[in-house]
């Protein structure tokens, strides 16, 4: 591992210093071992040429001046080896430095301009480059700049035609910002005169309906109650009931609804009374089932009339001629359970029929805002309210925790 990271960590530099010395090693190597090579065979040589010709001292004499004559040449000859080769050593070193710089000189011109590169685009100058594989580097490399430098301007050309689309845009958007705000203004205002209008209806509604009441009231306790009479009581009792949905819809917000204990079964038989004249007129009657008398829930008078009358006035209005509206009231634990059920074409969005203005039959009058408000009421006072629709009956249970439960 040390090894490999040795290699992977070399520059170009110690690389050159690294081979330089491996060269001269070998030279001095190649060099010694010549020169070694050479004197054996010499020595060798000179003693099979004595032991052949077997001289005797005089040509011993001789021969050692022979001996001494060709060491020197020998030596002279060793000397000459080691110059050239030191010299051929020399030549070589010399080219390979003049190659080497050229290299070094290339390869840091490219080191140069990539440090450069991130800050300056400018193209790489091939003419200063000594190799044609460098050069042709070059021709390539200033050719991705040159598509790097016009896909960077056709991105600074985009962006700033996106900045002006945005300005564009964010202009429009506060236009259409300023509209909004404007007719949402304007919308509140209108608002804000329906809902005056309304309570204002609403107060003056009050008193000509008491009226009505009170002067039928009086005529039937003097005359005898003919159909056309009873025609206009029903028909009173009717905007009765609209105009207290109008009124509670009106002051929900502004009043408070305190509660208090009330007997229910006493306060569902005064609504079954209030509006069995309306019933008769519509050809329906209402029968009436209690399994206990006198017990209370903690509630307000105002919203459990709107419960009880508008479930009694859509049982009215949707029940079939002649059929009988059906009326429980019963103990489920600590619950009161209120069911009211008739005959009557069948619901086929139950889950739909508590929406506002919601109405399944777009021929029928009203506003479909009765049972929505029941419906609200309900979710408030947390009242369940179950829903069940067939041919044979159709059926609206309450269920109301018992006072003291």
């Amino acid at each position: 591992m040390k090894i490999e990271s040795f290699f992977k960590n070399m520059t170009i530099k110690q690389a050159n210093i690294y081979t330089v010395i491996i060269v001269f090693l070998f030279s001095l190597v190649f060099v010694s071992l010549l020169v070694s090579q050479i004197y054996k065979d010499y020595e060798q040589s000179l003693v099979e040429n004595l032991i052949v010709k077997n001289l005797d001292i005089k040509d011993n004499k001789l021969m050692e001046q022979k001996k001494e004559i060709l060491k020197s040449i020998l030596i002279k000859t060793i000397l000459a080896i080691v110059t050239l080769s030191f010299i051929l050593f020399g030549i070589a070193f010399g080219v390979f430095k003049i190659f080497n710089a050229l290299l070094q000189s290339d390869t840091e011109q490219f080191l140069e301009f990539f440090k450069n590169a991130a800050y300056d685009d400018r193209s790489m100058n091939a003419n200063t480059l000594f190799f044609q594989d460098f050069r042709l580097m070059v021709g390539h490399i200033n050719s991705m700049l040159d598509t790097i430098r016009e896909q960077k301007d056709s991105l600074q050309e985009l962006n700033l035609h996106l900045e002006d689309r945005v300005r564009a845009k964010t202009a429009n958007l506060k236009l259409i910002n300023e509209n909004l705000l404007q007719e949402k203004s304007q919308k509140d205002e209108i608002l804000q005169s329906q809902k005056e209008f309304l309570r204002y209806t609403v107060h003056e509604t009050n008193t000509p309906l008491s009226v009505i009441l009170t002067s039928i009231e009086l005529f039937v306790m003097k005359n005898q109650k003919d159909r056309q009479l009873s025609k206009i009581e029903a028909a009173a009792k009717n905007i009765f009931n609209i105009y207290d949905d109008l009124s509670y819809l009106v002051k929900k917000d502004q009043v408070e609804y305190p509660k208090v204990a009330i007997d229910i079964e006493r306060f569902l038989v005064s609504r079954l009374d209030f509006f069995a004249e309306v019933a008769e007129l519509s050809k329906v009657r209402f029968e009436y089932v209690s399994d206990f008398k006198g017990r209370y829930i903690y509630f307000n008078e105002t919203k459990l009339q709107r419960i009880i009358d508008n479930t009694i006035t859509n049982a009215i209005k949707y029940t079939l001629a002649g059929e009988v509206v059906h009326v429980s009231l019963k103990p489920d634990g600590t619950f009161v359970e209120l069911s009211m059920g008739s005959r009557s074409k069948t619901i086929e969005n139950t889950d739909k029929i508590f929406d506002a203005y919601y109405r399944e039959n777009k021929t029928e009058e009203g506003f479909g805002i009765g049972l929505q408000l029941v419906n609200t009421i309900c979710k408030e006072e947390d009242v369940a309210i179950s829903l069940n629709s067939s041919d044979e009956r159709t059926t609206f249970t309450y269920r109301f925790k018992m006072m003291g439960e």
